[in-house]
């Protein structure tokens, strides 16, 4: 299993997404890494082993920015590896990922893309989806109205087969994140100025009890001030906010 936090907002993100892996530490993984943004760049600290490895063996404390994605990793595709740890970088460096499940189609996908010029550093199926997004992110058309960030992702999850919960940001587009799910869980959390995201309720919940839990085929595109859910196909979807109702005790009680 695996864990997703990701975050928008006033304050440094590095430090609050490792407080969120920490409390997702109970589900069991091999690796861990923070991506954050910063001045049109990304940031990134990954490494095998426990959070607490991350926190001493790299410069992940020091990371800029106040937006940010961070994950556990148990390996699928791919050994236990520094590389194979996400986040991803697409090889153009225009996109960030972190993923949850199983890219089935993933040796075709990077079949289609290594011609192209697209280069991989990993043996990860999320490494593919990321190079796909890039890939999608240059194609796409600067749109008249929407995002052509948002409108990437969505034609590249048209074409995975199998299950995903990710959560994606652009070197472009400074506070954004993109993120969506297909069997496998992912939650909004709605704050005061800020936002984040979650594979778990319990990595949220020292910061919001205000949560949206994104359904399969869903795709949330976050930026500084609000929030908009759609579905593949592009339809709008009206968001429910329900609020948790236990406390972050109730959630170190298990």
């Amino acid at each position: 299993m695996c864990g997703i936090v990701g975050y928008i907002g006033k304050q440094k993100a590095s430090a609050i997404i490792l407080e969120g892996l920490k409390r997702l530490e109970y589900r069991g993984y091999d690796s861990a890494g923070v991506a954050t943004q910063n001045g049109g760049r990304f940031e990134v600290a990954k490494k095998t082993g426990r959070v607490d490895g991350l926190i001493k063996g790299t410069s992940v404390l020091k990371l800029a920015g106040t937006t940010g994605i961070g994950h556990t990793r148990w390996a699928t595709h791919g050994g236990v590896t520094d590389a194979n740890a996400h986040p991803h970088i697409s090889s153009d460096q225009k996109i960030a990922l972190i993923h949850n499940g199983v890219i089935e189609n993933y040796a075709s996908i990077k079949k289609f893309l290594e011609p192209k010029g697209y280069t991989f550093l990993s043996e990860t199926d999320t490494e593919v989806l990321c190079n796909l997004i890039a890939y999608h992110y240059q194609k796409e058309p600067v749109p008249a109205e929407g995002s052509r960030f948002v409108e990437a992702v969505r034609k590249s999850l048209r074409h995975v087969e199998g299950t995903y919960g990710i959560a994606v940001m652009c070197g472009d587009c400074p506070a954004e994140i993109v993120a969506a799910r297909k069997g496998s869980p992912l939650i909004l959390g709605v704050g005061d100025g800020e936002y984040m995201l979650a594979s778990d309720v319990s990595a949220i919940i020292s910061r919001t009890q205000n949560v949206v839990y994104l359904k399969d085929g869903e795709l949330v595109h976050i930026t500084a001030k609000n929030f908009s859910i759609s579905t593949l196909d592009s339809e709008d979807v009206s968001p429910v906010i329900d609020k948790v109702t236990w406390s972050i005790a109730d959630s170190e009680l298990n």
